[in-house]
Protein backbone atom coordinates (compact mmCIF):
# COMPACT_ATOMS: atom_id res chain seq x y z
CA UNK A 1 0.00 0.00 0.00
CA UNK A 2 1.49 3.22 -0.79
CA UNK A 3 2.19 5.54 1.79
CA UNK A 4 3.13 9.47 2.57
CA UNK A 5 7.09 8.08 2.43
CA UNK A 6 6.06 6.12 -1.12
CA UNK A 7 5.27 9.07 -2.49
CA UNK A 8 7.52 10.94 -1.15
CA UNK A 9 10.88 8.49 -2.80
CA UNK A 10 9.12 8.61 -6.18
CA UNK A 11 9.00 12.27 -6.48
CA UNK A 12 12.91 12.70 -5.54
CA UNK A 13 13.80 10.10 -8.15
CA UNK A 14 11.99 11.66 -10.74
CA UNK A 15 13.02 14.68 -9.60
CA UNK A 16 16.76 13.80 -10.09
CA UNK A 17 16.04 11.75 -13.14
CA UNK A 18 14.50 15.03 -15.03
CA UNK A 19 17.20 16.98 -14.09
CA UNK A 20 19.94 14.11 -15.17
CA UNK A 21 18.69 14.19 -18.04
CA UNK A 22 18.57 17.77 -18.40
CA UNK A 23 21.97 17.94 -17.78
CA UNK A 24 22.87 16.07 -20.00
CA UNK A 25 21.31 17.76 -23.09
CA UNK A 26 23.16 20.83 -22.44
CA UNK A 27 26.55 19.00 -22.36
CA UNK A 28 25.29 17.47 -26.15
CA UNK A 29 24.17 20.95 -27.35
CA UNK A 30 27.09 22.46 -25.91
CA UNK A 31 29.69 19.92 -27.60
CA UNK A 32 27.75 20.70 -30.34
CA UNK A 33 28.16 24.31 -30.58
CA UNK A 34 32.22 24.13 -29.80
CA UNK A 35 32.39 21.95 -32.24
CA UNK A 36 30.94 24.34 -35.31
CA UNK A 37 32.63 27.00 -34.26
CA UNK A 38 35.87 24.85 -33.75
CA UNK A 39 36.24 27.08 -30.15
CA UNK A 40 36.18 25.24 -26.90
CA UNK A 41 36.71 28.36 -24.33
CA UNK A 42 33.17 29.41 -26.48
CA UNK A 43 31.38 27.10 -24.39
CA UNK A 44 33.41 27.92 -21.05
CA UNK A 45 32.93 31.48 -21.29
CA UNK A 46 28.73 30.83 -21.54
CA UNK A 47 28.92 28.66 -18.82
CA UNK A 48 30.78 31.08 -16.49
CA UNK A 49 28.78 33.79 -17.56
CA UNK A 50 25.25 31.67 -16.79
CA UNK A 51 26.34 30.67 -13.36
CA UNK A 52 27.76 34.23 -11.99
CA UNK A 53 24.58 35.55 -13.45
CA UNK A 54 22.44 32.84 -11.87
CA UNK A 55 24.75 33.23 -8.46
CA UNK A 56 23.79 36.74 -8.07
CA UNK A 57 20.00 36.27 -8.46
CA UNK A 58 20.46 33.28 -5.59
CA UNK A 59 21.97 35.20 -3.05
CA UNK A 60 19.58 37.78 -3.39
CA UNK A 61 16.39 36.13 -4.83
CA UNK A 62 14.21 36.29 -1.51
CA UNK A 63 14.29 39.85 -1.49
CA UNK A 64 13.97 40.12 -4.77
CA UNK A 65 11.32 38.16 -4.70
CA UNK A 66 9.45 39.50 -1.48
CA UNK A 67 10.18 43.55 -2.71
CA UNK A 68 8.04 42.00 -5.99
CA UNK A 69 5.12 41.31 -4.44
CA UNK A 70 5.26 44.10 -1.58
CA UNK A 71 5.09 41.32 1.42
CA UNK A 72 5.02 43.31 4.69
CA UNK A 73 6.29 41.30 7.60
CA UNK A 74 4.97 40.26 10.58
CA UNK A 75 5.21 39.63 14.41
CA UNK A 76 3.34 37.57 16.76
CA UNK A 77 1.48 40.91 17.79
CA UNK A 78 0.25 41.89 14.34
CA UNK A 79 -0.53 37.86 13.42
CA UNK A 80 -0.89 35.98 16.40
CA UNK A 81 -2.57 33.05 14.64
CA UNK A 82 -0.33 33.13 11.40
CA UNK A 83 2.91 33.53 13.55
CA UNK A 84 1.90 30.63 16.25
CA UNK A 85 1.05 28.37 13.35
CA UNK A 86 4.80 28.97 12.13
CA UNK A 87 6.49 28.23 14.76
CA UNK A 88 4.89 25.55 16.47
CA UNK A 89 5.64 23.53 12.52
CA UNK A 90 9.10 24.68 12.51
CA UNK A 91 9.52 22.96 15.80
CA UNK A 92 8.08 20.16 14.67
CA UNK A 93 9.78 19.77 11.59
CA UNK A 94 13.09 20.64 13.92
CA UNK A 95 13.00 23.89 11.09
CA UNK A 96 14.69 27.33 12.10
CA UNK A 97 12.29 29.09 12.44
CA UNK A 98 11.73 31.17 9.26
CA UNK A 99 10.91 34.67 8.93
CA UNK A 100 6.87 35.49 8.40
CA UNK A 101 5.49 37.96 5.78
CA UNK A 102 1.59 38.61 4.55
CA UNK A 103 0.86 40.16 1.13
CA UNK A 104 -2.11 42.43 0.73
CA UNK A 105 -4.54 40.65 -1.60
CA UNK A 106 -7.69 38.77 -1.44
CA UNK A 107 -6.51 36.33 -3.57
CA UNK A 108 -6.08 33.00 -1.49
CA UNK A 109 -2.26 31.72 -1.81
CA UNK A 110 1.34 31.58 -0.09
CA UNK A 111 4.40 30.65 -0.83
CA UNK A 112 7.81 30.13 0.32
CA UNK A 113 11.22 31.45 -0.70
CA UNK A 114 14.93 31.74 0.68
CA UNK A 115 18.36 29.79 -0.30
CA UNK A 116 18.34 27.37 2.77
CA UNK A 117 16.59 26.83 6.18
CA UNK A 118 18.48 29.66 7.89
CA UNK A 119 17.85 32.37 4.94
CA UNK A 120 13.98 31.33 4.93
CA UNK A 121 10.43 32.97 4.16
CA UNK A 122 7.03 32.31 4.58
CA UNK A 123 4.67 34.50 2.73
CA UNK A 124 1.00 34.16 2.93
CA UNK A 125 -1.45 36.54 1.36
CA UNK A 126 -4.82 37.97 3.77
CA UNK A 127 -6.68 36.48 1.47
CA UNK A 128 -5.55 33.06 2.24
CA UNK A 129 -5.52 34.22 6.22
CA UNK A 130 -9.53 35.20 5.65
CA UNK A 131 -10.26 31.86 3.53
CA UNK A 132 -9.09 29.34 5.61
CA UNK A 133 -9.62 27.98 9.54
CA UNK A 134 -7.00 26.99 11.14
CA UNK A 135 -6.47 23.19 10.41
CA UNK A 136 -6.36 24.17 6.72
CA UNK A 137 -4.23 26.97 6.99
CA UNK A 138 -1.95 24.70 9.01
CA UNK A 139 -1.83 22.21 5.69
CA UNK A 140 -0.69 25.06 3.42
CA UNK A 141 2.15 26.83 5.96
CA UNK A 142 3.17 22.66 6.51
CA UNK A 143 3.43 22.44 2.67
CA UNK A 144 5.81 25.75 2.44
CA UNK A 145 8.15 24.68 5.61
CA UNK A 146 8.21 21.33 2.89
CA UNK A 147 9.86 23.46 0.46
CA UNK A 148 11.78 24.97 2.67
CA UNK A 149 13.01 21.36 4.14
CA UNK A 150 13.38 19.72 1.05
CA UNK A 151 15.42 22.14 0.03
CA UNK A 152 13.31 23.13 -3.22
CA UNK A 153 14.65 26.85 -3.52
CA UNK A 154 18.18 25.26 -3.86
CA UNK A 155 16.58 22.71 -6.84
CA UNK A 156 14.89 25.55 -8.73
CA UNK A 157 18.32 27.42 -8.73
CA UNK A 158 20.16 24.77 -10.36
CA UNK A 159 17.56 24.32 -13.14
CA UNK A 160 17.01 28.36 -13.86
CA UNK A 161 21.34 28.10 -14.06
CA UNK A 162 20.62 25.38 -16.50
CA UNK A 163 17.60 26.44 -18.23
CA UNK A 164 19.43 30.26 -18.68
CA UNK A 165 22.20 28.46 -20.10
CA UNK A 166 20.52 26.73 -22.48
CA UNK A 167 18.58 29.47 -24.02
CA UNK A 168 21.38 31.97 -24.60
CA UNK A 169 23.40 29.14 -25.90
CA UNK A 170 20.74 28.31 -27.73
CA UNK A 171 19.82 31.66 -29.40
CA UNK A 172 23.52 32.77 -29.80
CA UNK A 173 24.21 29.26 -32.10
CA UNK A 174 20.82 30.09 -34.01
CA UNK A 175 21.78 33.92 -34.75
CA UNK A 176 25.66 32.70 -35.50
CA UNK A 177 24.53 29.82 -37.93
CA UNK A 178 22.07 32.07 -39.33
CA UNK A 179 24.37 35.14 -40.50
CA UNK A 180 26.85 32.41 -41.67
CA UNK A 181 29.61 32.24 -38.92
CA UNK A 182 31.57 29.26 -37.75
CA UNK A 183 34.79 27.48 -39.00
CA UNK A 184 32.95 24.49 -40.28
CA UNK A 185 32.96 24.34 -44.32
CA UNK A 186 29.34 24.58 -44.52
CA UNK A 187 29.18 23.96 -48.27
CA UNK A 188 30.08 20.22 -47.16
CA UNK A 189 27.51 17.70 -47.18
CA UNK A 190 28.20 17.07 -43.72
CA UNK A 191 28.45 20.48 -42.32
CA UNK A 192 25.02 21.33 -43.80
CA UNK A 193 23.30 17.91 -42.14
CA UNK A 194 24.99 19.70 -38.95
CA UNK A 195 24.10 23.47 -39.43
CA UNK A 196 20.56 22.26 -40.19
CA UNK A 197 20.72 19.95 -37.01
CA UNK A 198 22.14 22.86 -35.13
CA UNK A 199 19.33 25.17 -36.02
CA UNK A 200 16.90 22.57 -34.76
CA UNK A 201 18.42 22.04 -31.92
CA UNK A 202 18.54 25.89 -31.04
CA UNK A 203 14.89 26.46 -32.06
CA UNK A 204 13.36 23.64 -29.77
CA UNK A 205 16.34 23.73 -26.78
CA UNK A 206 14.53 26.74 -25.03
CA UNK A 207 11.36 25.68 -25.53
CA UNK A 208 12.67 21.53 -23.81
CA UNK A 209 14.20 23.78 -21.46
CA UNK A 210 11.39 25.58 -20.18
CA UNK A 211 8.97 22.63 -20.47
CA UNK A 212 11.69 20.69 -18.07
CA UNK A 213 12.00 23.53 -15.63
CA UNK A 214 7.54 23.45 -15.16
CA UNK A 215 7.91 19.53 -14.86
CA UNK A 216 10.08 19.93 -12.10
CA UNK A 217 8.16 22.73 -10.53
CA UNK A 218 5.05 20.24 -10.94
CA UNK A 219 7.04 17.25 -9.28
CA UNK A 220 8.16 19.21 -6.05
CA UNK A 221 4.44 20.38 -5.41
CA UNK A 222 3.57 17.15 -4.80
CA UNK A 223 6.77 15.96 -2.83
CA UNK A 224 5.98 19.36 -0.76
CA UNK A 225 1.78 18.42 -0.72
CA UNK A 226 3.33 14.62 0.94
CA UNK A 227 5.87 16.24 3.53
CA UNK A 228 3.47 18.80 4.01
CA UNK A 229 0.44 15.95 5.18
CA UNK A 230 3.00 14.10 6.92
CA UNK A 231 4.50 16.77 9.15
CA UNK A 232 0.62 17.60 10.16
CA UNK A 233 -0.85 14.32 10.24
CA UNK A 234 -3.41 15.27 8.50
CA UNK A 235 -3.84 15.29 4.64
CA UNK A 236 -7.24 16.57 4.92
CA UNK A 237 -6.75 19.89 5.76
CA UNK A 238 -4.44 20.37 3.01
CA UNK A 239 -7.16 19.02 0.73
CA UNK A 240 -9.45 21.39 1.93
CA UNK A 241 -6.82 24.26 1.64
CA UNK A 242 -6.56 23.14 -2.28
CA UNK A 243 -10.71 22.95 -2.63
CA UNK A 244 -11.01 26.32 -1.27
CA UNK A 245 -7.75 28.27 -3.30
CA UNK A 246 -8.76 26.31 -6.33
CA UNK A 247 -12.20 27.56 -6.41
CA UNK A 248 -11.17 31.54 -6.58
CA UNK A 249 -11.33 33.28 -9.73
CA UNK A 250 -8.78 35.57 -10.30
CA UNK A 251 -5.16 36.82 -10.50
CA UNK A 252 -3.44 38.16 -8.24
CA UNK A 253 -2.40 41.73 -8.25
CA UNK A 254 1.04 41.02 -8.28
CA UNK A 255 1.31 37.77 -10.24
CA UNK A 256 4.71 37.69 -11.69
CA UNK A 257 5.51 34.67 -14.59
CA UNK A 258 8.73 34.49 -13.12
CA UNK A 259 8.06 33.66 -9.27
CA UNK A 260 4.44 31.55 -10.51
CA UNK A 261 6.76 28.79 -9.78
CA UNK A 262 6.72 29.60 -6.38
CA UNK A 263 3.27 29.31 -4.98
CA UNK A 264 1.00 26.83 -3.68
CA UNK A 265 -1.30 27.51 -6.25
CA UNK A 266 -0.96 29.26 -9.82
CA UNK A 267 -1.43 33.03 -9.03
CA UNK A 268 -2.47 33.75 -12.51
CA UNK A 269 -6.42 34.22 -13.65
CA UNK A 270 -7.25 30.55 -14.12
CA UNK A 271 -10.55 31.88 -16.44
CA UNK A 272 -7.91 33.64 -18.52
CA UNK A 273 -6.93 29.77 -19.24
CA UNK A 274 -9.83 27.96 -20.68
CA UNK A 275 -9.16 29.37 -24.41
CA UNK A 276 -6.66 27.03 -25.00
CA UNK A 277 -7.05 23.72 -25.68
CA UNK A 278 -7.02 21.73 -22.20
CA UNK A 279 -3.83 19.18 -23.31
CA UNK A 280 -1.59 22.33 -24.28
CA UNK A 281 -2.80 24.23 -20.56
CA UNK A 282 -1.87 21.34 -18.55
CA UNK A 283 1.64 21.09 -20.84
CA UNK A 284 2.70 24.49 -19.46
CA UNK A 285 1.05 25.10 -16.22
CA UNK A 286 3.68 25.73 -13.42
CA UNK A 287 1.26 23.27 -10.82
CA UNK A 288 -0.09 20.42 -11.27
CA UNK A 289 -4.08 20.00 -11.43
CA UNK A 290 -5.51 21.11 -8.00
CA UNK A 291 -8.02 18.09 -8.28
CA UNK A 292 -5.11 15.71 -8.91
CA UNK A 293 -3.10 17.16 -5.78
CA UNK A 294 -6.76 16.86 -3.83
CA UNK A 295 -6.85 13.11 -4.83
CA UNK A 296 -3.71 12.16 -4.22
CA UNK A 297 -3.81 13.39 -0.65
CA UNK A 298 -6.82 12.12 0.00
CA UNK A 299 -5.68 8.52 -0.85
CA UNK A 300 -3.01 9.05 2.19
CA UNK A 301 -5.68 8.86 4.56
Amino acid sequence: MATLYTHQDSNIHKTWALMSFFFIAVIMLGWAVSWYFESPGLLVGFVMFSIIMNIGSYWFSDKIVLALHHAEPVTDTSHPDLYNIVENLSITSGLPMPKVYVIQDPAPNAFATGRDPKHAAVVATSGLLGMLNRTELEGVLAHELSHVGNRDTLVMTVVVVLVGFVTLIADFFLRSSMWGAGGRDRDSRAGAIFLIIGIVLAILAPLIAQLIQLAISRKREFLADASGALLTRYPEGLASALEKISAYVGPMRTANHATAHLFISDPFDREDQKSFSAWLTKLFMTHPPAADRIRVLRGME
